[in-house]
């Protein structure tokens, strides 16, 4: 959107209290997703009463998901663009296109031609690689708000990754709904292992990121493909959501728990020093204490370098909506805290035994708090969601590459000085 706003002369500012226009973009994957945005629109508003802006656009896909009532219950807002209809942002900003409600067809993916404005620091960008989803998980709305999985081509992946790489762009990081499932609507065997080899080839990048796999289409190729590709860190995260197998059938997940423990060992196996990331939902309706308990030790014996959880978020139009046994919220909210709890002892152990190794460190920002000096990531941590390495000897610039000497541990974070 920005890109196609940027071409067209508009001049992009962070603060809406400097914007004629405010755009803001929506996500309603989950109940807390929704509040957030909801909270943002009606700050918008207020900037928009009392301030310089003149215009209120809201984008993404609660509007696809609740446009209507958007509209209502929000005044101020001025016009509704939904996923399918990002290239017509610049008419619907200017306000030269006529209101319409979001269509429900296919949500538009983007390809190497269209414009593109990085809102990453400039070395790093995401891809993504595919758009939509085919599986029908009982907990999700993804498929209604961004309809049937469709993959870009190798080719326009690798051109936009030659593009981004000319820009400076060092870390590219491919997402998708399921990235692993990637190429197969193409007909395409094993597509994303086809693309991590071909995006391998491309000069000036340095590391190649892929998350957001699916474990039933985490095939052995695209496992090898990591293992054996320089560029493509060793660094896997793949949503298992529950590790109780009745679970696992009331989300209507295609992977049964025998499949997912083998998985985890079939991945450390095939390549060594991989960092694994999970996601885990607690909660679900029907779950008891005796499943929460198998999901309790599948965390502990599991090992997970990396793993996010949330309490389950009931959503409308989803098959769990309908579900018996929803679990309060104050039971699940405590479960979230026992799993993160034992999550966090695990990664303290993760991180101890690091303390003298040598890790190579991409530098994301100088700090200067106390003894920090420098801030960055290793090859196993990924942006936003995962720790930090935080430098308190040594000088680099951000986007650069350094050695570090690991000097300390902490629950999420290493402490480490560049040598």
């Amino acid at each position: 959107m920005l890109g196609h706003l940027r071409r067209d002369g508009c001049e992009i500012v962070a603060d809406a209290a400097q914007a004629d226009v405010i755009l803001v973009n929506t996500c309603a994957f989950i109940e807390q997703a929704k509040r957030e945005s909801v909270e943002t629109i009606l700050e918008m508003a207020q900037h928009k009463r009392q301030g310089r802006a003149q215009r209120l656009v809201v984008t993404g896909c609660m509007v696809q998901r609740y446009g209507e009532d958007l509209r209502r219950e929000i005044p101020e807002i001025d016009a509704l663009a939904g996923p399918d209809q990002v290239p017509q942002i610049v008419g619907t900003v200017r306000g030269t296109r006529a209101p319409q409600h979001p269509a429900h067809v296919p949500v538009w993916i983007y390809d190497h031609s269209s414009p593109r404005l990085l809102a990453t620091p400039p070395y790093m960008a995401y891809a993504k690689i595919a758009e939509g989803c085919d599986y029908a998980c009982s907990f999700c709305a993804i498929p209604s708000l961004r309809g049937s999985y469709r993959s870009r081509t190798i080719d326009d992946v690798v051109s936009e990754a030659r593009q981004l790489a000319d820009r400076g762009v060092k870390e590219l990081i491919l997402v998708a709904q399921d990235t692993s499932r990637y190429g197969r609507d193409r007909g395409l065997e094993d597509g994303l292992a086809r693309l991590l080899r071909k995006l391998g080839r491309v000069d000036g990048l340095h590391w190649i990121r892929v998350m957001y796999g699916h474990p039933t289409t985490l095939s052995d190729a695209v496992i090898d493909a990591i293992a054996e590709e320089p560029k493509v860190v060793k660094y896997i995260d793949v949503p298992l959501q529950h590790a109780s197998a009745a679970v696992l059938r009331r989300m209507r997940r295609p992977s049964a728990h025998r499949h997912v423990g083998g998985l985890v060992e079939r991945l450390r196996r095939r390549i060594p020093g991989v960092a694994l990331r999970t996601t885990l939902i607690v909660g679900f309706p029907g779950e008891t204490a005796a499943e929460f308990d198998e999901l309790l030790a599948f965390v502990r014996e599991g090992r997970f370098e990396r793993l996010g959880a949330f309490a389950y978020s009931r959503e409308e139009g989803t098959a769990a909506f309908e579900l018996r046994g929803q679990v309060p919220a104050r039971v699940a909210q405590a479960r979230l805290r026992r799993v993160m709890e034992l999550q966090r002892r695990v990664s303290l152990r993760h991180n101890q035994v690091r303390v003298g190794e040598r890790l190579e460190v991409l530098i994301e920002a100088a700090v200067g708090d106390g003894n920090v000096v420098l801030r960055g990531r290793s090859a196993a941590q990924a942006p936003e969601i995962d720790g930090s390495m935080l430098i308190t000897e040594g000088e680099a610039r951000p986007g650069d590459f350094v050695m570090c000497e690991v000097t300390g541990a902490l629950d999420y974070d290493l402490v480490a000085r560049i040598v």
